[in-house]
């Protein structure tokens, strides 16, 4: 009902008579005050005047109802230890594919080998959980179909030479704009749920606490509208996963990854390993030459950039 208070009034851009309110959504003005009064509380600067009501401004809100079409699949926290546990918890009673888990805050932010992810006010914090009928061997496609088009996102809407870094880091002129961490349980051989959790800094900085890292208000030199971000982000999301068009997005991944043809550090949760990445193989591995010139392919870790880009040109 909020959802639809909040379109009536900024479709009138105007003062809107509460009479005209109830009339259109069918309920009483007494009920048309109350949610109003809720949305005041929630930021919304909704002036009452002796003839009706007027939207002045909007916070940057993430809620619900500020996603129609999705309304009944948000659930929105402005506070919470970790999107991830949430979603998983979901997952495991049953939630519908598409769902999606949204923190203001989040106390425990984390990402790749239990790295802590500042998740201060301001990021867009969320997980995704999806439930492709794909093999377990083919899960990690889902991972870079996910980075592959945040990075389309952040190119269309904001013009920003937004990359991949291996496995799913979204970098930007060499800082860290967003983070990627997933989860899955399997029921044999195929995949139950798949939890993408990911983080993007928006209006907040991680800088200088994260001095190697990116945010769009500083890229940009303003604030943008996180909802518009995640909008995108989901619609786009869902039509690839829906298309299920997996044999390509290794190859549309190479495209838009800046790790390939470099030399890279590796850290797993086994040691530390040098070299060249030269290609990832169809399950999303990293092929690394070492400097012994033997080749060692790597699942799962962080990558460093260490070294310029190789031209194979």
């Amino acid at each position: 009902m909020k959802g639809r208070i909040l379109n009536i009034l900024r479709n009138e851009n105007g003062i809107v008579s509460g009479e005209t309110i109830s009339s259109l959504l069918g309920i009483s003005r007494v009920s048309i005050w109350k949610h109003i009064h809720k949305l005041q509380e929630a930021g919304y600067d909704i002036r009452p005047t002796p003839t009706g009501y007027q939207l002045v401004s909007s916070p940057d809100a993430l809620y619900p109802w500020e996603f129609p079409e999705r309304e009944k699949f948000i659930h929105y926290y402005d506070e919470a230890s970790s999107t991830m546990d949430i979603a998983r918890d979901l997952a495991r009673k049953g939630c519908p594919s598409f769902t999606v888990v949204i923190a203001g805050i989040q106390r425990k932010g984390r990402g790749r080998l239990r790295r802590k992810w500042l998740s201060d006010e301001g990021g867009l914090y969320f997980t995704v959980v999806v439930r492709p009928v794909i093999p377990l061997l083919m899960s990690a496609r889902v991972n870079f179909m996910a980075s592959v088009v945040l990075v389309k996102t952040l190119r269309n809407m904001f013009g920003i030479e937004a990359m991949v870094k291996w496995p799913n880091d979204i970098i930007v002129d060499g800082g860290k704009l967003s983070g990627m961490l997933s989860e899955l349980e399997a029921e044999g051989d195929f995949v139950s749920f798949i939890n993408i959790g990911i983080g993007v800094n928006v209006n907040n900085d991680p800088f200088p606490k994260e001095p190697l890292s990116a945010s769009l208000r500083r890229l940009l030199g303003r604030n943008v509208p996180r909802r518009e971000i995640l909008n995108s982000f989901m619609n786009l999301f869902e039509k690839k996963i829906r298309e299920a068009n997996y044999d390509n997005i290794i190859a549309e991944w190479k495209e838009n990854t800046v790790t390939l043809n470099r030399d890279v550090k590796i850290v797993t949760t086994s040691g530390e390993f040098y070299g060249t990445a030269v290609d990832i193989d169809e399950s999303g591995s990293l092929i690394l030459r070492q400097p012994d010139g033997q080749i060692k392919t790597v699942l799962f870790g962080d990558c460093f950039h260490i070294g310029k880009r190789i031209s194979l040109r």
